[in-house]
């Protein structure tokens, strides 16, 4: 699906975006004000084409016919006005996300990797019985990973880590960046990487080629901002 975000933030105010395909749009937004902001904009557009969809806790969802969309974005905006409603871009929704180490689907998250390569088996619950797909599981862990997924920060400053660039270890190809942005809070270019399982240690350095020049690289704990998630559980 296509992805044209429009992100809208702060601590109290009501977020949205918007993702496209072919004939619907799908406006959402986030944030302490969106249920009531999702309310006003329902009730004016029950006579409407649209679907409207109210999760669990505050995050909501309108899917818009193209021909409606901005009709319903300029409900959207308006109805924000009393909730602080503010725009804020996609790429500054990248770097905190690096910041934390949250994962990025298709870029991070990736089906050529299992659940133990990317960091994320404490999900997968082995002892709970019988799935599809335990097995073949059982052999990837039993066999050790391939790779595995890291933090890296970049010493350099001219540009952000692209994915699919290599990372070499003296002359041999050891890994791949899969995505890279600056953090902002933490004055870090930070980049997510699979490498080989023995260069995945914190401190470990490695090269990589960034627009013509050989930058150092070194692996970091996960999530330097807030590593301990204190804030999002206040």
């Amino acid at each position: 699906m296509l992805l044209c975000m429009k992100q809208y933030a702060q601590a109290e105010m009501a977020t949205a975006g918007c993702s496209s395909d072919e004939d619907w749009r799908i406006l959402y937004f986030r944030g302490p004000g969106s249920v009531n902001m999702f309310l006003c904009i329902a009730l004016s557009m029950l006579s409407t084409s649209c679907w409207f969809w109210l999760h669990t806790r505050t995050p909501t969802t309108i899917h818009v016919p193209n021909q409606s969309l901005y009709a319903a974005y300029q409900a959207l905006r308006a109805a924000g006005k009393s909730h602080g409603l503010k725009l804020f871009g996609a790429r500054a929704v990248d770097s905190m996300r690096l910041e934390k180490g949250f994962l990025h689907w298709k870029t991070d998250i990736l089906t050529e990797f299992d659940p133990f390569e990317t960091a994320l088996d404490r999900f997968v619950k082995m002892d709970k019985g019988d799935f599809i797909g335990r097995d073949a599981l059982l052999k990837r862990r039993a066999n050790g990973p391939t790779k595995k997924l890291v933090t890296l920060k970049i010493d350099a400053t001219h540009a952000p880590a692209h994915g699919g660039a290599s990372l070499t270890h003296g002359h041999r190809i050891v890994g791949t960046i899969t995505s890279g942005n600056w953090g902002h809070r933490v004055g870090m270019n930070l980049a997510h990487a699979f490498v080989t399982p023995e260069l995945a240690a914190e401190g470990t350095e490695m090269h990589l080629d960034m627009c013509g020049d050989l930058v150092t690289t070194i692996v970091i704990a996960p999530s330097p901002y807030d590593p301990e998630y204190t804030r999002m559980r206040s």
